[in-house]
C-alpha cells in the first residue's frame, strides 16, 4: 500500500506545528529532545485521515524499541488503512503551548500521545505528498518558543514569508547534531528565489497558536513552520 510511502514525506511537515500538554499548558525544555512519531491511517477511498502519534515526554524514542516496531503488524493489530513510523527526530523549539487534553496509546511497548490529525485528499497521495518547499496546510497548531539567544534556522520563500525550522531528522545521519545545521545551506536544492539564513534571536521568536498554518520540508527532510 502506498499510503506509508507518501507519510514518510508528509509527516516531516508537521512534527511540532502541532503539540500538545497533559491537561494543557506549556511544555518547556524541548531543545534538541528526540522523539518518534507513529501515524495511523483511516478512512478512504477517497479522501484518508493521518493520526498522529508522538512519543514525547514519555520516552527519548530508544533506538531498541523503536528498531522493533513493525508497521505492518500494528496496522493488522489496530485494522488501520496504513501505518507509518517517522523518526528519530529532534525538536528545536525551547516550549510548546497547549490547550487539548490528549489520547495515549501503547505501540509494542511505546507510549504516544495523539499530537494531530491530517485530513489526507486522495489525489495528494496518489502524486506522493507534497514536493520540498511547497506548503501544507495543518488545521491547528500550538504556540511554539524559540528563546533570546538561541540560534534558529529560517527559510525565505520569493514573497518573503519566512519559515522557521522547527525539526530535523536523526535518518539521514546518525552522526548529525544541530550545529551542524549552520552549514547545510550549500546542501539545499532551494528553488529560484528561495534563500537560507541562520542567525541567533536578540529576542524571544513566539509562533502564535492558530486555526490553521502552513508547514514544509526541505529537501533533508527538515522541518519548517510558517510565521
Amino acid at each position: 500500500m502506498f499510503i506509508p510511502f507518501f507519510l514518510f514525506w508528509i509527516v516531516t511537515l508537521l512534527t511540532c506545528a502541532s503539540l500538545f500538554g497533559q491537561e494543557g499548558g506549556t511544555v518547556d525544555n524541548m531543545r534538541n529532545a528526540r522523539y518518534g512519531e507513529i501515524i495511523v491511517v483511516t478512512g478512504g477511498p477517497f479522501s484518508f485521515t493521518g493520526h498522529v502519534y508522538n512519543t514525547i515526554g514519555f520516552s527519548n524514542c530508544p533506538d531498541a524499541v523503536w528498531k522493533g516496531l513493525n508497521a505492518q503488524q500494528i496496522k493488522k493489530e489496530i485494522h488501520a488503512r496504513g501505518v507509518s513510523l517517522n523518526g528519530p527526530r529532534y525538536f528545536l523549539m525551547d516550549s510548546v503551548s497547549v490547550s487539548d487534553p490528549i489520547k495515549i496509546r501503547t505501540f509494542d511497548g511505546l507510549q504516544a500521545r495523539h499530537i494531530t490529525n491530517l485530513k489526507i485528499p486522495l489525489s495528494t497521495v496518489i502524486e506522493g505528498g507534497a514536493p520540498p518547499y511547497t506548503d501544507t496546510l495543518l488545521l491547528k497548531s500550538t504556540g511554539l518558543l524559540f528563546k533570546k539567544g538561541r540560534t534558529v534556522y529560517e527559510l525565505t520563500s520569493p514573497k518573503g514569508d519566512t519559515y522557521v525550522m522547527q525539526s530535523y531528522p536523526e535518518q539521514n545521519d546518525p552522526h548529525f547534531i544541530e550545529t551542524d545545521l549552520a552549514t547545510i545551506g550549500n546542501r539545499l536544492t532551494l528553488p529560484a528565489g528561495w534563500s537560507y539564513r541562520v542567525r541567533s534571536l536578540d529576542q524571544d521568536l513566539l509562533l502564535k497558536p492558530a486555526d490553521k498554518t502552513y508547514v514544509l520540508r526541505d529537501n533533508l527532510q527538515n522541518s519548517y513552520q510558517k510565521e
